[in-house]
């Protein structure tokens, strides 16, 4: 049994990883890390299309990496926990010392 939940717990941590193995998923959770934005803002920002990003939001939600509040008709987005910013910061400055 303890194996079957080791096997599951590396299993999480590798779509974890999969679904921030994108640039483009990795640049919003960034932004998301600095502050609560809407489809809009995002898609702004990252001079992306607003169905790309909502694509893109759909994938880091269903991992649970971020949650969405609803304001009227408008969506707006935030990491889901502490845990995802430091992951990115942590592998920030691995990339930092690599350059």
């Amino acid at each position: 049994m303890k194996a079957l939940k080791t096997k599951e717990r590396f299993y999480l941590l590798a779509e974890t990883f999969q679904a921030l193995g994108d640039s483009s998923r990795v640049q919003i959770v960034w932004s998301l890390a600095q502050s609560e934005l809407s489809v809009g803002a995002l898609a702004e920002k990252h001079d992306m299309s607003q169905p790309a990003v909502s694509h893109h939001l759909r994938t880091l939600r269903n991992m649970r990496l971020v949650k969405v509040r609803k304001a009227g008709r408008t969506s707006f987005y935030s990491l889901d926990d502490d845990h995802i910013e430091r992951i990115l910061k942590e592998g920030m400055r691995h990339v930092e010392d690599l350059l």
